[in-house]
């Protein structure tokens, strides 16, 4: 796909997605300069927001869809590379803020609500805001953002309490969310992270090298989808949990359900959800760097393998001193990336495959639902009102 022509690609529906995904590597890079640029005034919202609390000031991600899943990612990094003695780190999808406030949310607690969002224009992300205003005491708005024109940013826009993030070149134009998923869960990363911005950047600029070989290596991703099947499934521990979900969900979009889907943690398939498994079976394993948590991975990996009972059983990882020995996308050479920046190259690999198949059960990638009923936008939300 990154090798035909634009005209080739059209003929296939999939010349807009194909390059959204292709160019994420020089967003991550923008997405840094842009976390730099911002630097001074995302410390006086820090601050502000650390003045309302003489504890710990809960922090929670939310979004809907792929924008949900962007919190689910990175949260559990922070919860050990942020400064966990200011902060509570927690993905909480605005479908639940919205729906059952009471249930998620805590009106005493100080918090930052973060607004992931594309368009900003889903009814659920702007209704999260106005429910948690009216319910939570002490509250500060990040909005992390592609669209400048979009009624989150539009809205927030002259208010004290929020600050507004853009990040314009990721507003992604196809049905599915490629870059803006990446580039939202980098720059909250960038934001929280206690490393130091030289590190940051370092692994930044080693994340988009791995991307860019994503791209390279196309042929070998291709290989992987070159059988009969029916079913893809996607496993990872820690951060890559929320990662398996977003893989899953682009199985999911872009084929238009024409193949069934599953996602799980490495542990927790095998209390259930490893009855998804067949031999039209695709399993796809994230593995994670911690060497402690790398080791559950990889047993999964090997149990699947050796149970053999998938077509293909799959590590994604990053070259270290243990590893699966059967198939696996393996990138080498590069310096050891944490959970955050590593979700992004991973995460390439499985829009990769994602984009593939789209195109191998006939389906259109930049326009997946043929019936109009699934949206880049959600339409037909009645949002009701809330009384706190």
């Amino acid at each position: 796909m990154f090798t035909k022509t634009v005209e080739e690609l059209k003929e296939l529906g999939a010349d807009i997605t194909t390059a959204e995904i292709m160019q994420q590597p020089d967003l991550w890079e923008d997405t840094f300069q842009i976390y730099a640029d911002n630097k001074e005034a995302i410390e006086a919202f820090l601050a502000s927001a650390k003045a309302m609390a003489e504890g710990r000031v809960s922090v929670i991600f939310t979004g809907a869809g792929t924008s949900d899943y962007v919190g689910d990612t990175v949260a559990p990094y922070l919860r050990h590379a942020g400064d966990t003695d200011a902060y509570d780190f927690k993905p909480i999808a605005t479908t639940d803020i919205v729906s059952a406030p009471r249930d998620f949310l805590r009106s005493e607690d100080p918090t930052i609500l973060v607004s992931f969002a594309r368009s900003g224009n889903s009814p659920e992300s702007l209704a999260a805001v106005q429910v948690a205003k009216s319910y939570v005491k002490n509250i500060k708005f990040l909005n992390i953002t592609c669209a400048p024109e979009g009624k989150l940013a539009v809205e927030s826009a002259g208010d004290p309490d929020s600050l507004t993030l853009l990040i314009p070149r990721a507003n992604d134009k196809g049905f599915a969310m490629t870059g803006s998923y990446s580039c939202m869960e980098l720059l909250s990363a960038l934001i929280f992270d206690t490393s130091s911005d030289e590190q940051k950047l370092a692994w930044v600029r080693e994340a988009a090298e791995m991307g860019r070989e994503v791209v390279a290596r196309e042929d070998e991703i291709a290989a992987y989808l070159a059988g009969d099947f029916n079913r893809v499934t996607y496993l990872g521990s820690g951060s890559y949990v929320g990662l398996a979900q977003e893989a899953q969900l682009k199985i999911l979009e872009l084929a238009h359900g024409l193949v069934a889907t599953s996602w799980d943690s490495s542990m927790g398939y095998r209390h259930g959800p490893k009855s998804f498994v067949d031999d039209k079976t695709l399993v796809f394993v994230f593995v994670n760097n911690d060497a402690y948590t790398r080791q559950y991975d990889l047993d999964i990996l090997n149990e699947i393998a050796g149970d053999e009972i998938a077509q293909k059983t799959v590590a994604i990882q990053q070259a270290g001193e243990t590893g699966f020995a059967g198939e696996s996308f393996t990138f080498e050479g590069h310096g050891e990336l944490p959970e955050a920046y590593l979700a992004l190259p991973f995460v390439m690999v499985a829009q990769t495959v994602s984009l593939i198949n789209s195109v191998r059960v006939g389906n259109t990638p930049d326009t997946p639902s043929p019936t109009g009923t699934v949206n880049r936008v959600v339409k037909g939300v009645t949002i009701h009102p809330f009384s706190a």
